[in-house]
């Protein structure tokens, strides 16, 4: 009897402490390291190395780094080996495992006969410019070594201008803190004495489908000489891995919760002071009567005022978003698709278009279905009193 009691409270004991280690992972910070490229994909090559090779040493270096100084941090790689992994697949790792954050490293290159030096990094959106694009189809073009790509990209041509006009209409729910990790990053780079390339946007398959703030971070250029060579010394994986995290601790000195910065393993620790985050201004709504951060006044123009009834102002206000841009856009511009009275607000320098707006959520929720032909992707946002602010605050509200 003694035994049979011995061994009921041992295995009581070993499944609590099963629920209770599951929950306290389930509560960890989460990072994804994304190391571009692998195994039959050899990305970039230079005169004497290959891109996957480079992304998979600083990925691990980084890894490393989070792992050791970071101990409530969890990190998840989507490889940790030379082997090939679809991009459709590196997101659903993300997803899976519910990440707070994911970071996909890559190299640069430019075409024969061309040199060019520096970091850049890129979040999800439009490549406006064409040198964004082109590294954009460079990247997206990993997926035409998977079988029946076009059916599960849903038709979309790495090699083709228009199939990346969808990146526009993308969600913005992470925009913000995707950008803030990628100036960090850059600032990083800058301060380990890399050329800063700048922050850019441009449409990455493998940033499409993932559902937390996620960056594309470009190391350098394998098809300059120098720049291989750098690329390709424990130095310079070092350096690289180094601004990374120290670009992800300054992230989460911001939105998560505080760490140290490291010294460059090159020279003696240095005292480094911890990220001050600015003061971010309450975001605004734009309206005849009030007006958000001087966003665009060109939008509607007195032939196109609303016939609709005009919502209380001092009831919640709900409105389909459409999509974001970092311009600003004429009244009856293409991407409206047709749509009149088209309005928008400034939130975090960042252009935000929206259709409708009602105090009641279900007049909103059959606008937004009526126009979904058109804007697939959009979602509906909530105001109170001019302000920004939780969709299922203003709902409880509203009721």
């Amino acid at each position: 009897m003694k035994n049979y009691l011995l061994k009921s409270l041992l295995v009581f004991l070993t499944a609590l402490l099963c629920v209770d280690t599951s929950a306290a992972d389930e509560r960890r910070f989460k990072l994804v390291i994304d190391a571009g490229h692998g195994g039959k994909d050899a990305g970039a090559v230079g005169a004497f190395s290959k891109e996957k090779d480079i992304n998979l040493k600083v990925a691990l270096a980084l890894g490393r780094l989070v792992e050791t100084r970071c101990p409530d941090v969890k990190v998840i790689y989507t490889r940790k080996t030379d082997v090939f992994i679809p991009l459709q697949q590196r997101a659903a790792i993300a997803n899976k495992n519910k990440a707070n954050l994911f970071i996909s490293i890559h190299t640069n290159a430019v075409p024969k006969g061309r040199l060019a030096y520096g970091t850049e990094t890129y979040t999800l959106g439009m490549a406006r410019a064409a040198a964004n694009l082109e590294v954009a189809k460079r990247e997206n073009a990993v997926i035409t070594y998977e079988d029946n790509y076009k059916l599960t990209y849903e038709g979309f041509d790495p090699n083709k201008a228009e199939s990346y006009i969808i990146f526009e209409f993308m969600q913005d729910r992470y925009m913000k803190q995707s950008v803030d990790l990628a100036r960090y990053i850059q600032k990083q780079y800058k301060q380990q004495g890399r050329r800063d390339k700048g922050v850019h946007q441009a449409g990455f398959l493998v940033l499409r489908q993932t559902t937390m703030p996620a960056v594309l971070t470009e190391l350098g250029f394998i098809s300059t000489p120098e720049e291989e060579q750098y690329l390709n010394t424990d130095k310079g994986i070092s350096e690289l891995a180094l601004s990374l995290f120290n670009g992800f601790v300054t992230y989460r000195q911001k939105h998560d919760t505080p760490a140290a910065l490291l010294s460059p393993p090159t020279t003696p620790p240095a005292e480094v002071k911890p990220v001050t985050p600015a003061p971010q201004a309450t975001p605004a709504p734009t309206s005849s009567s009030q007006t958000a951060s001087a966003p665009p006044t060109n939008l509607r123009p007195s032939s196109e005022v609303a016939s609709t009834p005009q919502p209380d102002p001092k009831k919640p206000i709900f409105k389909v978003q459409l999509f974001v841009c970092n311009s600003e856009l004429k009244a009856g511009d293409s991407r409206f698709k047709g749509l009149k009275n088209v309005d928008c607000y400034k939130e975090d320098n960042i252009i935000k278009y929206t259709y409708g707006a009602s105090n009641n959520y279900q007049e909103i929720r059959e606008l937004q279905r009526s126009i979904a032909d058109k804007f697939p992707q959009t979602f509906i946002v909530a105001f109170i009193d001019g302000r920004r602010t939780d969709l299922n605050k203003a709902r409880q509200l509203a009721k």
